[in-house]
């Protein structure tokens, strides 16, 4: 074969390589525009969007706080095996989350709605390549972000008292803390999952799901529980900080200020590694053998 044909062979097996690649997301992009077009384009859309994806885990991870203590497949799985979350846990933090966002994150969407044009929305779905970098281009910007700034918030008293400490009322943790915040942190957290996306010149659907993305890791980083599918089980070689590692954050506020990987806090020496929990089950064990 020569080289001409040898070019012109890889030349359409790239062509069809990426012809099959950018038609994994463009059917579902092709659907959502033609008959959901007017809800995309709404500024309000991805506020609704990530609220109802919030709602929808603290409402899973709730249902299991309040079935633990009665349901041992549960409660093994459990950091803290010996508290139980209380009505009153959960009225409290639902309370805070529901005021800030009626207060503040509501009426700021609706102004943004009001003032803002349609988005307009490309003609072409991202590539299932660029879909996936997107996201994890995002990520990794936004952990380092919130790093500095939460490194930031535990050094400077003024900025913890005022704005932090609300968050660390709560040194053991399940999903509702995810959101037990101040309004300046929420809409610190907010504004950078907006603009990332933007920074990086991803499209919307990328953007999307990387808000999506992170309200699923946070809410995991804070529920408590430590499943065997939890991310930091899933990503190798220790890189994922995930729910141990924060709730030893939590145990320990100088430690581990990275929401999600944990390069940083291994980089610049606040990385601290959760000590083993021993179940409530093992601890009867123990005690009834001695």
């Amino acid at each position: 074969m020569n080289p001409g044909s040898l070019r012109g062979v890889l030349d359409v097996s790239n062509a069809t390589w990426a012809l099959s690649e950018r038609s994994v997301l463009q059917p579902m992009w092709d659907y959502l525009q033609h008959n959901h077009e007017s809800t995309l384009r709404s500024p309000l859309f991805p506020v609704i969007l990530s609220v109802s994806m919030y709602l929808v885990l603290v409402f899973f991870y709730t249902v299991l706080d309040l079935l633990a203590p009665t349901w041992p497949s549960i409660r093994r799985y459990q950091i803290h095996q010996d508290r139980t979350v209380t009505w009153s846990n959960i009225g409290s933090t639902l309370a805070l989350t529901t005021y800030n966002h009626l207060l503040y994150i509501f009426p700021a969407a609706i102004a943004q709605w009001l003032w803002r044009p349609p988005v307009p929305l490309p003609c072409e779905a991202p590539t299932l390549t660029a879909f996936l970098l997107g996201i994890v281009g995002c990520t990794v910007v936004f952990d380092f972000q919130y790093y500095l700034w939460h490194l930031l918030h535990h050094r400077v008293g003024w900025l913890y008292r005022t704005f932090h400490a609300l968050h660390h009322q709560y040194r053991q943790t399940f999903s509702l803390v995810t959101q037990y915040l101040s309004a300046w942190e929420l809409f610190s957290v907010g504004f950078w999952t907006t603009v990332d996306p933007l920074l990086l010149q991803c499209h919307c659907l990328t953007a999307w799901a990387f808000m999506l993305f992170n309200i699923w890791v946070s809410t995991e980083d804070h529920c408590g529980y430590d499943f065997p599918w939890a991310m930091h089980r899933l990503v190798p070689f220790g890189l994922w900080g995930g729910a141990l590692r924060h709730d030893a954050h939590h145990q320990q506020p100088g430690t581990n200020f990275a929401p999600f990987f944990a390069h940083w806090d291994w980089l610049w020496g606040t990385a601290t590694m959760p000590a083993p929990v021993k179940t409530k089950i093992r601890k009867e064990r123990d005690e009834k053998e001695a």
